[in-house]
């Protein structure tokens, strides 16, 4: 008899939006990465310290070796965080995740890169003539997916995701919990977690709220922590956006 699979099972599997730092590596240095990395849960160590890191390489000009990027994992886990997976990119980089025994996460990246690799352009085989189609009636034209409008206080261990829209928070964001949007956020009381616009990478979304008291802001992946932040500033209302890649904060009037 087949086991019935949804009757008192021993572990449940659910798949949902997680929150992840994404270490996007420029310089393949472990021991400076390292220095960096521990620099960061030496400021923030609530927010940093064991934290879950993607590693993604798609800022080098190839991809390292199995031996290099142990190295570098090591010396992660040495400077206080967890790294958890590679960001997809390439074939190589596949390969290398089985290496190092790391799985693939692709949510970080906002178009793969290919290395230079192109599909090469089909080449028509010759036939006869087909029959133009007959008209077919024009598809409507898709509604723009409207914002997504939380109205209960975020508690901390919560965390709300608006994918492909912006978010509105009608109450407060606590301390340890967690907003994210791929557009912009509104908290229209106090936000004392972390909120996260632009997940999926766009710079033009920003961050507004009534009461300052962020544990950590970001835009397009660009952040702030509470540490880095003027004391002028808590809470307050405040706007957060990114101009030239630099992540400003200011008072709202």
């Amino acid at each position: 008899m087949a086991a019935n699979l949804d009757y008192e099972q021993a572990g449940e599997l659910k798949f949902g939006q997680v929150g992840i730092a994404n270490l996007r590596i420029r310089t393949l240095d472990p021991a400076r990465l390292a220095a960096e990395m521990a620099e960061r849960v030496q400021r923030a160590p609530k927010l940093f310290e064991r934290a879950a890191v993607v590693v993604d390489f798609g800022g080098l000009s190839q991809c390292p070796g199995p031996a290099e990027t142990r190295a570098l994992l090591e010396a992660l886990r040495g400077a206080g965080v967890l790294p958890v997976a590679l960001a997809y990119g390439t074939s190589a980089i596949e390969a290398l995740s089985r290496e190092v025994g790391l799985p693939l996460l692709a949510k970080f990246r906002a178009s793969y890169e290919r290395e230079g690799e192109a599909a090469p352009a089909p080449t028509p085989a010759a036939r006869a003539p087909e029959p133009a189609p007959a008209p077919t009636p024009a598809a409507p034209t898709p509604r723009a997916e409207p914002g997504l409008v939380h109205l209960h206080p975020v508690r901390s261990g919560q965390q709300v995701y608006a994918q492909e829209r912006d978010l509105t928070v009608c109450a407060t964001v606590g301390a340890g919990a967690e907003v994210i949007a791929d557009g912009s956020i509104h908290v229209y009381g106090a936000l004392r977690g972390r909120a996260l616009a632009g997940a999926a990478g766009m710079a033009t979304a920003r961050i507004f709220c009534r009461e300052f008291h962020a544990e950590l802001v970001a835009v397009a992946g660009h952040y702030k922590v509470l540490e880095e932040i003027p004391k002028a500033l808590l809470g307050k209302p405040v706007q957060i956006w990114l101009e030239h890649d630099k992540l400003r904060i200011e008072q709202l009037d």
